[in-house]
C-alpha cells in the first residue's frame, strides 16, 4: 500500500492518474485500475460505505444484485478482490481519515493500493509514504508552457517572456494547482503578454485573491480551479492549537523559522511547540527541513508562500487575530534582538574583555546568525510599525558587523533603509545618523559609491550638529573609504585624518589604529608611500595592544601591500603570512582569498608561476566558501594563465 501525501493543490491526484496510466500502458495491472473519490476535505465528505457502493458497481454488482446491508456489500466486494486473478490497481484519492479508506482495503496480497492524502497517515503500518513537495522552477515554467502550447501551439510568450514566466511562476509558490490557473488565465487573454498578469497578481497584493477571481476553469477532472477554498477546508480541519500556530507561523519573518522562535512566536515551551509543529507537518501544512548546522537540533520550519498569504487573510479579517498576531511579532521581535546582540557581541569580541553570553563562541554566534539570517532581515522591516521601531533600529545595528562579514550586501541595504526609515520617524537624530553609517556602508560593498559617500555626509552632519564626537569620527572614517573607492583621493585623505583626529581626541585607541589603517590605504593610492608604511605599521603595533587580531591580519595584510610597493618583498610575504594565518583561524574566507591573491602577485612577479597558480587555485576554492563566484572564477583564470 502507498500513499501519496502533499499539501492541496500539489497534484496527487494528478501523479496517481497519471501512474496508473503508465503502469496499465506496461500492462503491470491485466486486473485494471478502481479508482473512486472519497471526497475526504470536502464538506461532506464520502464514507467507506458510500465508496464501497461505488466500486461494487465499477465492479459490475448493481441492482438486485447488490447485498441488502453494509457488512454483506463489504463481504462481497472483497470477495470479488479474491477470486481475481489479474493483479488491479485501486486508487483511493482524497482520503481525509483513516476510517475512510481501511474497511475499503482488499484483503490480499495481490492487488495494490494507491493512497492520496493532505494528511500523513503514521499511524497505520505496512503503508509507504510518498511525499510531494512544490516543483522546481524549470519544471514550474515547463508547466506552463507546455498548457498553453496544448491549447495553441503558437503561443509564443513563454519563449518571448521567459523573465516574467518565471516571476509568475514564483509567485504561484511553484504549486502545481496554482500554475494551473495562472495557465488558464493566460489563455484566456491571449492578446496580453506573461508580464501583464505578473502585473495585476502584484497589484492585487493577494496572489489567492488574483488568481481565484481570475479563472473559472476546470481541470482535467471537472474539478473548479480554484486555491483558497482548498486550503480553507485544511484549515478548518485543525484543532485550536494547531490552527491558531498556523496563524501565528503565516505572520513569521523570513520563510523558514527555527524551533525557538516558533516557540517565542506561540509563547509556548519547546516541547508543546514542537509536538504542534510536527502535528501540521502530518497534514502537510508545514514543512520541516533539514538544517545539520542549525542549534536547534537541525530542524527548521518552512510554510508555504501561498499557505502564508492564506494565513495573513485569515488574521487580518479578524480584529482579535490582528491584536494577538502584533503581540506575537513583538516577542519574537525582542527575542532576535537579544540573541542578534549576543552574537554581534562575540563578532567584536576581544581577548582580555568580558566573555560575551549565550553562545559557546564565534564560530557558534555565526552559526545562528547564518540560520536566522532571512528571518532577522525580515524582522527589522517591521519597522515600519511605530510600536516595533526602536527594537527594529537596534536589530539593525547588531546586523551590521555580521552582514559585513559575510558579505550581504543587498540585505544590509534592506536594512539599512528600514532601519533609517524608523529612526525618522522616532525622531532620534543620533540614532539617524547611526543609520545612515549602516546604509552608507552597506551600499558602498553593493557598489553604490555615490549614493554611500551622500550617506557618510549626512551622518557626519547630524554628528557634527549634535556634537557627538565619538561618531563623527566613525563618520569621517566611512567617509574616506567611500571617497577613496570614488577616486578622490585627496578628500579621502583629509578624511581619514580628520577620523584618526577625533578618535585620539576622544581617547578611543582601537579605533584610531583601524583609522590608521584607512590611511595608509589612502596615502598609498596618493603616491606616498613612506608614510603609508609608517601609518600601517602603527595601526598594527595599537591593534596588538588592543588584542584585535582579526583587525591585526587586516593591518598585516595591507602593510604587505604597501611594503611590496616599496620594494621590501622578504617583508611583504611576511606580513601576507601573519594575515593569512589569521583569516583562517577565524575562517574569514573572503579575506583569506584576498591575501592568497596577494601573495600568488608577489610569486607571479619574482618569476614562479607553479607557485602564483598554487596560490590563485587555493584563493578560488577561499572565494568560493565565502560566496564570491565571480572572484573564484577570476582567480581560476589567472591560475590557469600560469600553465
Amino acid at each position: 500500500m502507498f500513499a501519496v501525501t502533499g499539501m492541496g493543490g500539489i497534484g496527487k491526484t494528478a501523479l496517481a492518474v497519471e501512474t496508473a496510466h503508465q503502469a496499465c500502458s506496461r500492462d503491470w495491472f491485466p486486473g485494471g485500475t478502481l479508482f473512486v473519490d472519497l471526497r475526504g476535505y470536502d464538506d461532506d465528505p464520502a464514507t467507506a460505505d458510500q465508496a464501497v457502493l461505488a466500486l461494487l458497481d465499477a465492479l459490475g454488482v448493481h441492482g438486485p444484485d447488490l447485498p441488502s446491508s453494509a457488512a454483506r456489500q463489504y463481504d462481497a466486494y472483497r470477495q470479488l478482490l479474491s477470486e481475481r486473478q489479474h493483479r488491479m490497481l485501486l486508487i483511493l484519492d482524497n482520503a481525509s481519515d483513516p476510517a475512510q479508506f481501511l474497511p475499503l482495503l482488499p484483503g490480499t496480497d495481490r492487488h495494490r493500493v494507491l493512497i492520496t492524502t493532505r494528511d500523513r497517515p503514521d499511524a497505520l503500518s505496512g503503508v509507504r509514504l510518498i511525499d510531494l513537495e512544490t516543483l522546481p522552477a524549470d519544471d514550474s515554467a515547463a508547466l506552463i508552457t507546455r498548457a498553453l502550447h496544448d491549447a495553441d501551439d503558437r503561443d509564443d510568450r513563454p519563449a518571448r517572456e521567459p523573465d516574467a514566466l518565471r516571476e509568475l511562476t514564483s509567485l504561484c509558490g511553484h504549486l502545481p494547482l496554482a500554475l494551473q490557473i495562472a495557465a488558464a488565465m493566460l489563455r484566456r487573454r491571449r492578446t496580453r503578454g506573461i508580464a501583464s498578469l505578473v502585473t495585476e497578481i502584484k497589484h492585487a497584493g493577494d496572489t489567492l485573491a488574483a488568481l481565484d477571481h481570475g479563472t473559472r476553469s476546470t481541470d482535467q477532472y471537472g474539478r473548479s480551479l480554484v486555491l483558497r477554498p482548498v486550503l480553507e477546508t485544511s484549515y478548518r480541519r485543525l484543532p485550536p492549537d494547531q490552527a491558531r500556530l498556523l496563524r501565528l507561523l503565516a505572520l513569521a519573518p523570513g520563510t523558514e523559522s527555527g524551533t525557538d522562535a516558533v516557540a517565542v512566536l506561540a509563547d509556548l515551551g519547546t516541547e508543546a511547540t514542537v509536538s504542534l509543529l510536527e502535528d501540521l507537518a502530518a497534514t502537510c501544512l508545514v514543512t520541516p527541513v533539514r538544517a545539520a548546522e542549525s542549534p536547534d537540533g537541525g530542524v527548521r520550519w518552512r510554510l508555504h508562500d501561498l499557505v502564508r498569504v492564506f494565513g495573513v487573510g485569515v488574521v487580518a479579517g479578524d480584529a482579535g487575530l490582528v491584536e494577538e498576531g502584533e503581540a506575537a511579532r513583538g516577542r519574537v521581535l525582542a527575542f532576535y534582538y537579544a540573541w542578534a546582540d549576543a552574537a554581534d557581541d562575540w563578532l567584536r569580541w576581544l581577548p582580555g574583555r568580558p566573555v560575551p553570553g549565550r553562545f559557546g563562541g564565534r564560530g557558534e554566534a555565526l552559526g545562528w546568525l547564518d540560520g536566522e539570517r532571512a528571518g532577522l532581515v525580515a524582522a527589522v522591516g517591521w519597522a515600519e510599525r511605530e510600536r516595533f521601531a526602536g527594537t527594529a533600529v537596534r536589530l539593525a545595528v547588531c546586523l551590521g558587523e555580521y552582514l559585513y562579514w559575510r558579505r550581504h550586501f543587498d540585505d544590509w541595504v534592506v536594512v539599512g533603509r528600514a532601519a533609517l526609515e524608523a529612526a525618522g520617524r522616532l525622531g532620534d537624530r543620533t540614532d539617524e545618523a547611526n543609520a545612515w553609517i549602516g546604509l552608507g556602508n552597506a551600499l558602498r560593498g553593493a557598489g553604490r559609491v555615490a549614493e554611500a559617500i551622500e550617506a557618510h555626509t549626512r551622518s557626519r552632519d547630524l554628528l557634527q550638529a549634535t556634537g557627538d564626537r565619538h561618531r563623527e569620527a566613525v563618520a569621517w572614517a566611512c567617509l574616506g573609504i567611500a571617497l577613496l573607492e570614488a577616486g578622490r583621493v585627496t578628500e579621502a585623505v583629509e578624511a581619514n585624518i580628520r577620523a584618526r583626529d577625533l578618535y585620539q581626541v576622544v581617547g578611543d585607541r582601537h579605533r584610531e589604529a583601524m583609522a590608521w589603517d584607512s590611511l595608509g590605504i589612502t596615502l598609498l593610492e596618493a603616491g606616498r608611500v613612506a608614510e603609508a608604511v609608517q601609518a600601517h605599521t602603527r595601526s598594527r603595533d595599537l591593534l596588538q595592544a588592543a588584542g584585535d587580531r582579526h583587525r591585526e591580519a587586516m593591518a598585516w595584510h595591507n602593510l604587505g601591500i604597501t611594503l611590496r610597493e616599496a620594494g621590501r618583498v622578504a617583508e611583504a610575504v611576511e606580513g601576507y603570512g601573519k594575515a593569512l594565518e589569521v583569516y583562517r583561524e577565524f575562517e574569514d574566507w573572503y579575506r583569506t582569498g584576498d591575501v592568497l591573491h596577494s601573495l600568488a602577485l608577489v610569486h607571479k612577479s619574482e618569476g614562479r608561476p607553479a607557485e602564483a597558480r598554487a596560490c590563485w587555485l587555493q584563493a578560488a576554492d577561499a572565494y568560493t566558501q565565502a560566496g564570491d563566484t565571480p572572484k573564484a572564477d577570476q582567480a581560476r583564470t589567472w591560475a590557469e594563465e600560469q600553465e
